[in-house]
């Protein structure tokens, strides 16, 4: 019945677990795409071009932003991150449900744009679990210690802007954040903007709506 797929944006501070989560979920739902943000950042040992980012160099992200090809871009860690409309409303078009796992100053540009996405922001259980996090992931990468002082840094600015999302979801327990998440998602389904309301009313489950 759905006529429409779901923007979900996640967010939270670097290490905070929403990769891990957006994995999670799009186990759950196999209608859910996982939309793959374009960095300049190099990528760490773990990840893969074109499933965990799509890595170019500083002088193709600039073309593309000039071209307007994004939805969102931002400077975030001295990298450049942005998010591909064709990408997007590709997926959105064809009835999938899609994931945008971005920083709050990409969010806040998407809520201006897309007042209608689902906005979730992923907060660790404390500072202190961020930090231990941060260090146990990082530093066996072999990042710099001071990167990571940044990164817990920005993260307070970052929790800070909550009030710009729909959703909480305090990932204490990553069992506990998927299930509120599908729950969230389930919901958000749902709603009559997401449904093609007319192929329901002329069903002919429903033809006693049309009697009235």
């Amino acid at each position: 019945m759905s006529k429409h797929g779901v923007l979900l944006v996640l967010s939270s501070p670097s290490g905070g677990g929403k990769t891990t989560l957006c994995n999670r979920l799009s186990e759950i739902f196999p209608n859910l795409r996982y939309s793959t943000s374009m960095t300049t950042r190099p990528p760490r040992p773990y990840e893969i071009d074109g499933e965990d980012y799509l890595f170019v160099s500083e002088e193709e992200f600039f073309r593309r932003q000039k071209n307007g090809e994004f939805i969102e871009w931002a400077k975030v860690h001295d990298n450049y991150y942005g998010t591909l409309y064709s990408h997007v409303n590709e997926l959105l078009d064809a009835g999938y449900d899609v994931i945008l796992d971005i920083d709050t100053q990409g969010a806040a540009t998407i809520k201006g744009k897309v007042p209608q996405a689902v906005f979730v922001f992923i907060l660790p259980p404390s500072l202190e679990s961020l930090a231990e996090r941060l260090y146990k992931r990082d530093e066996n990468c072999g990042v710099d210690k001071q990167i990571i002082l940044d990164r817990l840094s920005a993260a307070k600015t970052e929790i800070s802007h909550l009030g710009l999302y729909n959703y909480v979801v305090v990932n204490d327990d990553v069992e506990v954040a998927t299930e509120t998440l599908k729950s969230i998602l389930i919901a958000e389904k749902a709603r009559t903007d997401h449904l093609d309301l007319d192929q329901i009313i002329n069903s002919e489950k429903f033809d006693f709506l049309l009697e009235m």
